[in-house]
């Protein structure tokens, strides 16, 4: 007779998460690669992480990692991948991510892309694996490839001109379960580099907010500033991050630094 197993259900995903709220959503960037900084933060009390392969040290390893470490804590995991690529995405769903964002995603093609990615055929291009993977828990979830759809989200990252400039037509790609405006690249791409909060900037984020709104689809933000993450909220950003893990830290040992520490005088090196 088989021995019952109890199988760790999949986390409630993206779309559960933005219902179960009254409010916007609020989270941070886990830059660092560590699971356990991973769960540090997921014990927070904060509603999502962005687990970060885009600008950072991961791998498929620490990202899987970093999954287990949050999975079970009241918080909604994203992963971005480094690019929209359907080998990597494939890679990430396999491991246990169920909601994605895709960065640097200019057109309605590759939004279409992304969504493809996502799914198994015939809606879509994602390699049959299940078995083999953490996704289904190794086939102990029931119907795992008939419900997989329901449980996997997929946001695009909007975050150049050129974006801005479709963006009635990536909003109108179905599948996509939100977009997500990156400010950062977004400066760049407009000429005004480091400067987010530049008020074409700021213009460009806020009409895509509009037209996110317009089309009923959610829309977040990159705002480490609590002014323009207040206003950005304001004008209908449904999810926001407002901090990074490796930021943080720089900032708070930095400030021990500048207490402790001073001007780098001989009293102050003496003190170690």
């Amino acid at each position: 007779m088989p021995v019952p197993v109890s199988p760790i259900a999949p986390d409630a995903g993206f779309a559960a998460a933005l219902g179960s709220h009254s409010r916007p959503l609020a989270g941070m960037w886990v830059c660092s690669g560590s699971p356990l900084i991973a769960e540090l933060c997921a014990g927070s009390g904060l509603d999502w992480l962005l687990i970060d392969a885009e600008h950072t040290p991961n791998s498929v390893e620490s990202l899987l990692a970093q999954l287990q470490a949050v999975h079970g804590y009241p918080i909604l995991p994203v992963v971005r991948p480094p690019v929209l690529d359907p080998v990597i995405i494939k890679q990430y769903l396999d491991i246990g991510a169920q909601t994605l964002l895709v960065p640097m995603v200019d057109t309605a093609e590759l939004a279409e892309l992304a969504v493809r990615s996502v799914h198994y055929p015939p809606r879509g291009i994602r390699g049959v694996g299940s078995a083999l993977a953490r996704a289904s828990r190794w086939n102990r979830t029931d119907d795992y490839l008939a419900t997989a759809a329901s449980r996997i989200s997929v946001m695009v990252q909007i975050e150049s001109v050129a974006a801005v400039e479709n963006i009635d037509a990536i909003l109108a790609v179905d599948g996509i379960a939100g977009i997500f405006l990156g400010p950062s690249d977004l400066a760049a791409s407009m000429g005004v580099l480091g400067q987010q909060a530049h008020p074409d900037v700021v213009a460009a984020v806020e009409r895509c907010i509009a037209a996110a709104v317009a089309a009923g689809v959610p829309a977040g933000v990159n705002a480490f500033a609590e002014p323009l993450a207040r206003r950005y909220l304001s004008a209908g950003a449904s999810f926001i991050l407002v901090g990074a893990d490796v930021a943080l830290l720089a900032r708070a040992s930095e400030g021990l630094a500048a207490k402790y520490v001073a001007d780098g005088s001989e009293e102050g090196r003496a003190s170690y």
